[in-house]
């Protein structure tokens, strides 16, 4: 796919039943590489946690509408093709010395029919330049501690840690058992882990 073919907006209400859609389609049916099928059952988000999300000053949810034209200027259907959230965590403590500056990826989304196309490269891409933007108007010039993005995947994945390692991403040690609260799926097998992964970047 050329390069800039892809263009992001930021999440609205009107869009919750779209990423709903594919944000469980992505994640919970068997379409494309990136399903999580054969680990975790269920649903994979609700609309009232894309809501909340949606909300949160300090969340951004970025959407790639599908256009009547597949260009920006173009009509859009009310699909999404692709989505991307990115939690910026900086606090006053940052300043001090702990190098507590630092933004979460997550629901990383591609439509499975444009998997494997570069749109999630290009996806991705963007989110790390705003994340390092935002990270840097937060922080004070005189702090020359290196940011930190994050993220979590699934244990058992290892293709999946293997495109994030291509891109920068190292595990970092941090982990936890996948949440047994059933609301963000039931897992299949009892040893499923989330891992953490981080990539330093300057800001």
């Amino acid at each position: 796919m050329k390069k800039n073919a892809v263009f992001l907006r930021q999440a609205e209400a009107s869009d919750i039943d779209a990423l709903e859609q594919l944000l469980n389609r992505c994640y919970r049916q068997t379409e494309g590489w990136t399903n999580e099928a054969d680990l975790v059952g269920g649903i994979r988000i609700t609309q009232d946690e894309l809501a909340n999300t949606i909300a949160n000053p300090k969340h951004y949810l970025f959407v790639y509408p599908k256009t009547t034209t597949g260009e920006r200027e173009g009509e859009e259907t009310g699909e999404l093709l692709g989505c991307i959230a990115v939690d910026i965590k900086v606090d006053a403590a940052a300043n001090k010395g702990d190098g507590n500056k630092k933004a979460y990826i997550g629901m990383f989304a591609v439509h499975p029919e444009l998997q494997g196309h570069g749109v999630g490269h290009q996806i991705l891409q963007a989110a790390e330049t705003f994340a390092q933007r935002h990270l840097q108007s937060d922080i004070e010039a005189t702090d020359e501690k290196p940011a930190r993005l994050t993220m979590s995947i699934l244990s058992h994945r290892p293709e999946l840690l293997a495109y994030y390692q291509r891109r920068g991403y190292q595990l970092n040690g941090n982990k936890m058992p996948f949440p047994m609260d059933g609301n963000n799926g039931e897992p299949k097998r009892q040893d499923l882990e989330l891992l953490e992964l981080e990539k330093i970047v300057n800001t």
